[in-house]
């Protein structure tokens, strides 16, 4: 039996672009595999795994479902297992996870030409920021600033920075900081900061990516000035090439066949959904 079943998972779960990326790459490959999405909580996320059967190739998973994956999986890669989260799984008789926020968010910022930095500050102390951290280390950066809500919160981030030989300082979300090259800003969608606060970011925050995408412009992105500013559905693209390359090869790394025609065609199903 053919596995050729794909969703994404996650509550609330409407918004999601990844079925219009995903179709679009497996029509560009030739590839007869449906892909969906679902509505699934944290609490039901047991339930409904255990329902799969062999048709199933695999899920995309999103808030708030990425810790219960990487407890569901019986092999993990690296970016995984650095930052406790699993937003891809390759289903099979041993389920295989992933995390492709990571690699996301190096090829977006990559595209945009933005690659040489050593002073990062990423806003927010969620699993994102988590995945921040392990991009802006794998991108040579050497010290970050995480500015939180809840600064007791980033405790997990301050210690993932000692594993990554990295200097994190921790503070609050409104704190002043020092000159950075890169803000990665991984607070939740719709989020409104004081005027004053983004000024002051933005005054020393040098470029600006904006892990959000809807609404677009942000508030943030709005507020910006004198960097340049890249919108998270470009995260979202380039972490949906790396699932299709774990869906078709079991690893993100593998790229695919003429793969810059079937990024364009994800790209061109973005915009037009």
């Amino acid at each position: 039996m053919t596995r050729h079943r794909l969703e994404v998972w996650g509550d609330p779960i409407e918004h999601s672009r990844s079925p219009a990326l995903h179709t679009a790459a497996y029509r560009a490959l030739g590839l007869d595999w449906q892909y969906g999405r679902r509505r699934v909580s944290a609490e039901s996320f047991s339930g409904e795994l255990g329902a799969l059967d062999e048709t199933w190739r695999g899920l995309s998973l999103t808030m708030p479902l990425k810790d219960a994956a990487f407890a569901a999986t019986s092999s993990r890669d690296r970016h995984a297992e650095l930052t406790g989260a699993v937003n891809t799984m390759l289903l099979g008789s041993e389920p295989q996870g992933f995390n492709t926020d990571v690699g996301g968010i190096i090829d977006a910022l990559a595209e945009n030409g933005i690659e040489d930095f050593a002073a990062v500050r990423i806003l927010g102390a969620g699993a994102t920021a988590a995945s921040a951290l392990v991009a802006a280390s794998e991108c040579g950066a050497s010290r970050v600033e995480v500015h939180a809500r809840r600064p007791e919160r980033a405790e997990g981030l301050w210690a993932l920075g000692e594993r990554l030989g990295m200097r994190v300082d921790v503070t609050e979300l409104d704190a002043s900081g020092a000159l950075v090259d890169l803000t990665i800003a991984t607070l939740p969608s719709g989020t409104v900061l004081d005027a004053s606060v983004s000024a002051a970011l933005a005054e020393s925050g040098g470029d600006l990516f904006e892990v959000a995408y809807e609404p677009w412009p942000s508030a943030l992105a709005d507020a910006w000035h004198g960097g340049r500013v890249v919108s998270g559905s470009e995260m979202l693209l380039h972490q949906a090439v790396r699932q299709v390359r774990v869906f078709l090869h079991s690893d993100p790394l593998h790229p695919l066949d003429d793969e810059a025609r079937v990024r364009d065609e994800m790209r061109s199903a973005y915009v037009g959904d």
